[in-house]
């Protein structure tokens, strides 16, 4: 008698123990999931160097530059929408010398696709484009009469075309036949003069305006843009980007060029450094040059900067 109580009070507390266990498992709710890829990075490099009965010579100067990244990536079956928002500001200070702009960018990338199915690498897309800059910018050391400021210029891009993307290369190639180019130069001096292609003023035989010069320019022809980003060594990202451009209308064949380069090194996971250039080819933007104490315009000019950083990173 007592060994049937002891197996029915053993019977009842495994079956007990397994309805709890049925219970916890029937409770538990799955994770949900999200198509978007989120990424957000700020930076702000540190440059000083300072000089205390230094034999040579030497001027104390300070550089500092802010910069942002971030990017929202959305992928779903068939669908692929990509947007990145890119800033840049730098200022040095040095000793006997007013404050100046080093670095100003401000851009916003807007990339739509569509696949017939989940294999192929090919994209239908669209895509849209934004560039400009925060401030003015000066001819140094003439700081009274701006070469540049925000929305002057600015560049519109908006085309239609096709995108091949691979992932597991970090390369995206994107080629429109149709791209709406639109150049603003909000800047009403800047465009009487012309600036960055726009049509200049109609002056009277004393200088005088008649007719101010245009403030929109646009164009319409093939666009071209690729980028491979990467991680080529341990803790060295890579990153390329190419655009070209050629107008139907205007000396088609003429072709813009925007060439950025940059490897990105992580030292922790708050510490960077980085080495950068960015090459720009525009017909339209005119060079300028000082002929016999006055600054003159000439012809296009290939443009360089070269860019050597190391300071502090937070992705979050």
């Amino acid at each position: 008698m007592k060994l049937r109580a002891a197996l029915i009070a053993l019977l009842f507390i495994a079956t007990s123990q397994i309805t709890h266990a049925q219970v916890l498992i029937t409770t538990t709710l799955p994770d949900s999931i999200s198509y978007w890829e989120r990424t957000n990075r700020i930076g702000l490099d540190i440059n000083e160097i300072a000089f205390v009965n230094w034999s040579v010579g030497g001027n104390n100067s300070v550089s500092l530059l802010a910069k942002g990244n971030f990017v929202r990536k959305y992928s779903k079956k068939n669908v692929n929408w990509h947007n990145e928002l890119i800033f840049r500001y730098g200022l040095n200070s040095q000793e006997g010398q007013e404050v100046r702009k080093t670095d100003d960018q401000f851009q916003f990338n807007s990339t739509f696709g569509y696949r017939k199915d989940s294999v192929t690498n090919w994209f239908y897309s669209a895509k849209f484009t934004f560039t400009t800059q925060f401030a003015n910018g000066y001819s140094y050391p003439n700081t009274e009469t701006e070469i540049s400021g925000p929305f002057a210029p600015a560049y519109i891009f908006l085309g239609i075309g096709g995108e091949y993307n691979r992932k597991d290369l970090g390369l995206t190639a994107y080629f429109s036949p149709l791209t709406d180019k639109t150049t603003l130069v909000l800047n009403q001096m800047l465009a009487d003069k012309g600036s960055f292609g726009v049509q200049k003023a109609i002056l009277d035989a004393d200088g005088n305006v008649l007719v101010n010069g245009k403030k929109t320019r646009t164009e319409l022809g093939i666009l071209l843009t690729n980028q491979f980003k990467r991680q080529v060594f341990k803790n060295i990202m890579l990153d390329q980007r190419t655009t070209l451009y050629t107008d139907y209308l205007n000396n088609f064949g003429n072709i813009d060029v925007d060439f950025q380069f940059s490897l990105d090194m992580t030292v922790n996971e708050y510490v960077r450094a980085n080495i950068g250039a960015h090459i720009i080819y525009d017909d339209d933007i005119k060079a300028t040059e000082e002929v016999a104490g006055e600054v003159v315009q000439v012809g296009p000019k290939m443009q360089l900067k070269q860019m050597v950083g190391v300071g502090l990173s937070y992705t979050f």
